[in-house]
């Protein structure tokens, strides 16, 4: 119960200090954040396991990095989180390093961010409809 409260207050306070850019900038300061944004993905935080996972994906050094932004942008969107979900439509239309492009994927990952309400999920839809009708 202490670890879970403490892992909690760590990254509420690591997502305030994300935005302060001379915090980020220090090497220290960054392994911290990162430490406490893998923390709470790894107990299963939907919201972690998206924003962790974005920014692996897309900032993460090295293939390791972008494969688990990946993974943890999978689970977040199976647990129904609408940013993972989107992301990982367009990641699955593109193809990654170890998979092609599967067009059945995104549109299931679409659609999951539709039920979420992410507002462009529709419209990649209705797009991916046109492109190839299933």
């Amino acid at each position: 119960m202490f670890l879970q409260l403490k892992a909690r207050a760590g990254y509420w306070l690591a997502r305030r200090l994300f935005h302060w850019s001379w915090f980020v900038r220090q090497p220290r300061g960054w392994r911290w954040l990162e430490g406490q944004f893998a923390r709470m993905a790894n107990l299963g935080n939907v919201g972690a396991q998206s924003f962790y996972g974005h920014i692996l994906a897309f900032r993460g050094v090295g293939l390791g990095a972008r494969e688990e932004g990946v993974r943890l942008l999978r689970l977040a969107a199976l647990a129904g989180d609408g940013k993972a979900a989107y992301q990982m439509g367009v990641i699955s239309l593109a193809g990654t390093a170890s998979k092609q492009p599967d067009l059945v994927e995104a549109a299931r990952y679409w659609e999951i961010a539709a039920r979420a309400g992410h507002p462009l999920a529709p419209l990649k839809l209705k797009q991916l409809a046109a492109r190839d009708p299933l």
